[in-house]
């Protein structure tokens, strides 16, 4: 065998979305999240158009992005449909964090590949970010408020018009004493078909 399969399997088992509210102050460095970011590069794309782009908030930058999606989701919400509650974890998670990644969409406009196949290949590379954080020992947790998919996000994030953010990825050192999730899948019997003949 190539490489430790169980280990591997563990990994991949052990992967869980940990909120900011579970992080502690310990600083996540650059250099941890250039290698999140390596790793999620190398995920499958077909063509090889690699249609994904990062941008990082670390330390006074997770400021900028609480502000500005404070200030839009007041813009945005109706006075009835504001929540307190939303607002606050807008406001406060990106700060609670070590790291938040904006990650992107940004499609070639010669591209022939179609847009969902670009979008599943971000979502892999976000799948390689959540394996190597966990690996590493970091919670992470993939967000996605409506916010997130307006022009003024584009505008923030200097994305094109075509371009979409796809998710603001956080980071973060869990708390001492916290305890991983444990988590539970239905049997492959449940979702599988097998055909033999």
């Amino acid at each position: 065998m190539k490489y430790n399969l169980s280990e591997i399997s563990d990994l991949i088992r052990d992967r869980r979305t940990v909120t900011p509210e579970y992080y502690s102050d310990r600083l996540v460095h650059r250099e941890q999240v250039e290698r999140i970011l390596n790793n999620a590069i190398w995920a499958p794309n077909h063509g090889s158009t690699q249609p994904w782009t990062f941008k990082v908030f670390l330390k006074d930058g997770r400021h900028q992005l609480s502000d500005f999606l404070c200030e839009l989701y007041q813009k945005k919400t109706a006075r009835e449909d504001f929540l307190e509650t939303k607002f606050n974890k807008l406001k406060n998670r990106p700060k609670m964090a070590g790291a938040v990644i904006a990650v992107s969409l940004k499609r070639d406009p010669k591209s022939t590949i179609l847009e969902l196949e670009e979008i599943e290949a971000v979502a892999c590379a976000i799948q390689n970010m959540y394996l190597t954080c966990t690996a590493w020992g970091l919670g992470s947790f993939w967000s996605t408020p409506k916010l997130i998919y307006t022009p003024e996000m584009n505008e923030f994030l200097g994305l094109g018009e075509d371009d979409k953010c796809l998710a603001l990825f956080y980071i973060g050192y869990p708390k001492e004493g916290y305890e991983w999730p444990k988590g539970h899948r239905k049997p492959i019997e449940y979702f599988t078909e097998w055909v033999e003949e």
